[in-house]
């Protein structure tokens, strides 16, 4: 076995030194909870909004439904990789915990920084937007932003409060969701039989495939998919992470994959190319191709719970990794709960909210779209190619799940994510720009926390 080397002081045997001792947690998350987060965090906002963005960057309706299925393997053989990983590290703080332990305690800490910024402060802007946009069609008179800000406070508020009354609202209307997005599919194939020409499905070749719009999709397409991973962040209090963990993330991604790919046939045979192109309420205008004003109506609600509950599901999830670096940092330590009967993140739930309403007033939908999906792309690609070095560092320990298809599903998704920020960069300046700064500003704190330890030691 390889030493893992590290700065001084700060890893004991391969194990970070903690500023606090971890608070006392109940293992009381089963498998449906787990599962229902899963699939709560990817349903939601780039489902009925991101296939618009899609035809604004590739020529064919059957490239764009190639783009949703390509999409769905990479994040399949993502959580693949995931589900090895973490059942031989079952703790909270997702690719915070996951990458100090593999790599370094520095690029922990920024992947933590980056979560608490990109990886959920700004999709709950981002979904709580599209609720927004949705919300709109329905009542005209409402703000978009300030809709968006009643909701992230409202739900802020609810897991602060009681974190088992917000879960187990999350795991009835996550299903509730399920059941209705399944019946929108169903009503809207049997709607569209013999509907749509060839000519729609036309101009797919491999030539489009490996172009760089086609990599640019796919950063929005990982945007729709981002949240297969959501489990990883409660794996502290799962009953049986080892067992709970690999169900929950691959099965979850495999029904929602599925659930996307029908989805997107029925937006995309229900409208032309020309009225979907660079629209975000997809949802709403296929709904009204297919069944009229009222149909439309009862779509926009489905969609509007969906992004309640991605929202919720976020909103659950962040807090445990800020709190994990609130452990191993005393600058931080005002994230960490605090006491027995403290049972949520409090401090942390509150900085998050209020992020993410900064956000909703401070940047437009596509521009947070493109900003999460080459951010998270990053650190994901980074979390899997951790597969290949705990097994070559440590082959020892124990992995109660190896990955499926080993290596080479777990290389498909390090090349094909590698792929997507390549293209992105190419495409957006701005993207890299916003996306080096981020970097920065979380080694800039890292440092500093380094520091004020040193100091207090």
């Amino acid at each position: 076995m390889m030493p893992i080397m590290r700065d001084e002081g700060e890893v004991m045997g391969g194990e970070r030194r903690r500023e606090l001792p971890a608070p006392p947690r109940e293992r009381h998350l089963g498998l449906m909870t787990a599962l229902m987060l899963v699939v709560a965090s990817m349903i939601g906002t780039g489902a009925f909004t991101t296939t618009g963005f899609l035809l604004s960057e590739l020529p064919s309706l059957s490239t764009v439904l190639a783009a949703w299925a390509l999409g769905g393997g990479i994040a399949l053989c993502g959580a693949l990789a995931y589900a090895e990983l973490v059942s031989a590290l079952p703790e909270n703080g997702g690719e915070y915990h996951l990458l100090s332990r593999i790599y370094h305690p520095a690029l922990g800490f920024v992947s933590g920084w980056t979560s608490l910024v990109v990886g959920f402060s700004a999709p709950i802007a981002a979904a709580a937007l599209a609720f927004g946009a949705y919300f709109k069609q329905l009542y005209p008179w409402a703000s978009v932003s300030g809709t968006a800000c009643v909701l992230i406070a409202l739900l802020s508020l609810l897991h602060a409060w009681r974190g088992s009354v917000g879960g187990g609202l999350q795991n009835w209307v996550t299903a509730i969701k399920l059941v209705l997005i399944v019946m929108f599919i169903t009503l809207g194939l049997l709607h569209l039989q013999g509907k749509t020409s060839h000519d729609e499905w036309a101009g797919f070749d491999l030539h489009t495939l490996a172009s760089p719009s086609f990599g640019v999709a796919l950063i929005y397409v990982s945007f729709a998919y981002s949240g297969w991973n959501a489990a990883v962040y409660v794996a502290g209090e799962l009953k049986q992470p080892e067992k709970i963990l690999p169900w929950a993330l691959i099965g979850g991604t495999v029904l929602v994959v599925l659930l996307y790919c029908g989805l997107n046939l029925v937006f995309l045979r229900a409208a032309t190319p020309a009225e979907l192109a660079g629209v975000l309420e997809v949802g709403h205008l296929t709904a009204y191709k297919l069944f009229g004003e009222a149909g439309s109506r009862i779509v926009s609600l489905l969609v509007l719970l969906a992004l309640f509950t991605s929202v919720g599901a976020l909103i659950m999830t962040g807090p445990r990794v800020y709190e994990a670096v609130g452990q191993d940092y005393g600058m931080l330590r005002f994230l960490v709960r605090r006491g027995q009967e403290e049972h949520e993140p409090v401090k942390a739930i509150v900085l998050q909210a209020l992020l993410s309403i900064a956000m909703t007033f401070g940047a437009t939908f596509e521009q947070l779209l493109n900003y999460i999906g080459f951010t998270l792309a990053l650190f994901a690609m980074l979390t899997v190619a951790g597969v290949f070095v705990l097994r070559w560092r440590e082959p020892a320990l124990p992995r109660p799940y190896r990955a499926w298809g080993y290596p080479w599903t777990t290389l498909a998704a390090v090349l094909l994510m590698a792929w997507m920020l390549v293209h992105e960069l190419m495409k957006s300046v701005w993207v890299s720009l916003a996306g080096a700064l981020t970097l920065a500003l979380g080694a800039l704190l890292y440092a500093f926390a380094r520091k004020t330890a040193s100091r207090s030691a």
